[in-house]
């Protein structure tokens, strides 16, 4: 058995091209280096500066999530009273199920637009078996005048009582 080198087809690289790859190689590295630094202190000075952007970004954060949770029950609640196998009383609580949360949402909706309506930037409301969440954007802490305004929002618009509404300010 024969081995082949075909050694000779091939031209070594000189000890001068070999050191300017290695450099070459050193000085990208130390560039790509020095680009990370810049940018990850560029990345913080930016999330310091804007955290009003942030608090925006919550409200649609929110309301993105909350959306999309609910058409998942829906869809899950649709399955169940399209289905063939389920029997009455499953797709009777199902119905009610689903025309429940079709009437916390027009509620929150116009809970939320009236608050902001009363001077607040933004607002978030949830409401569930156990209460209902306010989230109010403006100042770090409401006044008692503030927190009553919203509270008789919620209480004149849901028929809540106000002991079961939770009042949280964000900037």
């Amino acid at each position: 058995m024969k081995i082949f080198y075909f050694k000779e087809g091939k031209k070594d690289m000189s000890k001068k091209k070999k050191i300017f790859i290695l450099v070459s190689m050193v000085l990208l590295l130390v560039i790509t280096g020095g680009l990370n630094v810049f940018l990850a202190k560029q990345n913080t000075v930016e999330n310091s500066s804007s955290s009003a952007v942030v608090s925006g970004n919550f409200f649609v954060t929110y309301r993105a999530d909350r959306t999309e949770t609910r058409n998942l029950e829906i869809a899950y609640l649709d399955e169940i009273i399209n289905s063939a196998t389920a029997s009455a009383e499953h797709k009777e609580t199902a119905t009610q199920k689903k025309m429940e949360i079709v009437a916390n949402m027009e509620k929150e909706l116009i809970v939320e637009n009236l608050i902001k309506a009363k001077g607040y930037e933004d607002a978030v409301v949830t409401m569930a078996s156990s209460g209902i969440n306010v989230i109010v954007k403006g100042k770090e802490a409401l006044t008692s005048t503030e927190v009553a305004q919203i509270l008789s929002v919620v209480t004149t618009e849901t028929g809540c009582k106000a002991t079961s509404v939770k009042v949280v300010p964000i900037q």
